[in-house]
């Protein structure tokens, strides 16, 4: 049965090895979020670290999906903190294990990403992606709209260069909202 829950910082400490496990697999198949080839073990633990450290310091909230009880993705909304940008929120590393792609399963993070920022009473959520990616294609599918195209932006993992888009989407607040 598949599930999307919040994952609290003592549940992702718990969980970093499927959580470095899931990353390595990103970066393995080619998605550009921030690490290069070859893969490094170290780096993706302390990147993990520095996650759970903002979520703890309610700076960003991280979701995960689960297959049973198996982790197969996460996201993460990273909060604005500057009193003029607080009604924001960025999506970041929407990752979905190979193994289990093509069921849906970023969709569900997405849309628990978008309830999670209602919640949160942030109603401007913004990311960027690779150009022609399958990410792409999910945000368009999540009704997101381009805002620009910026050529050679960020890189795939094996070096070449991508052409980043960036994305928004407005949010209405749900009520109960803070």
């Amino acid at each position: 049965m598949l599930t999307t829950t919040a994952l609290t910082p003592t549940a992702a400490r718990a969980q970093l090895p499927a959580l470095v496990d899931l990353l390595r697999d990103a970066v393995e198949s080619g998605a550009s979020i921030g690490f290069m080839m070859p893969f490094n073990q170290g780096l993706a633990e302390k990147f993990w670290a520095d996650m759970i450290a903002d979520a703890e310091a309610n700076r960003r909230i991280l979701l995960a999906a689960y297959d049973d009880d198996r982790l197969v993705g996460t996201a993460q909304l990273a909060l604005a903190e500057r009193e003029n940008s607080r009604h924001r929120a960025e999506v970041q590393k929407v990752l979905v294990h190979t193994r289990a792609r093509r069921r849906g399963i970023a969709l569900m993070l997405m849309e628990a990403l978008e309830a999670a920022a209602q919640a949160a009473a942030r109603t401007l959520l913004v990311l960027d992606t690779c150009a022609g990616s399958d990410a792409e294609y999910l945000y368009q599918r999540c009704g997101y709209t381009a805002a620009g195209r910026i050529p050679n932006y960020a890189l795939f993992p094996d070096g070449a260069p991508c052409t980043t888009v960036l994305y928004y989407k407005q949010l209405e607040l749900r009520d109960g909202a803070r």
